[in-house]
C-alpha cells in the first residue's frame, strides 16, 4: 500500500474532512423506520474543513483532496 506523506496543512484539511463526514453520518444514523430528517451540520464543522482546505491550497481542487484522502485514509 502506498503511503503518502502530507504536509501539515494537509493533514488538517483530511482531518477536518473526516471530522465532517463522521458529523454527516452521525447526522443521517437514525431507525430505519423514522422519517427522513433534515441533515443538520453545524456550521463550525464546515467552516472548520473549509478553512483547512484554503490554509492547504486545496480549495477548489477536490481531484487533488481526494488523491490525498485516500492516500492517507484508503477506508474513507
Amino acid at each position: 500500500m502506498p503511503t503518502a506523506v502530507l504536509t501539515d496543512h494537509e493533514r488538517t484539511a483530511v482531518q477536518a474532512y473526516l471530522r465532517l463526514l463522521h458529523t454527516v453520518r452521525a447526522a443521517l444514523d437514525g431507525p430505519p423506520d423514522t422519517a427522513p430528517r433534515p441533515v443538520v451540520v453545524p456550521p463550525a464543522a464546515l467552516a472548520e474543513a473549509e478553512r483547512a482546505l484554503e490554509a492547504a491550497g486545496l480549495a477548489g481542487n477536490e481531484e487533488a483532496f481526494f488523491r490525498l484522502l485516500h492516500a492517507w485514509s484508503p477506508q474513507s
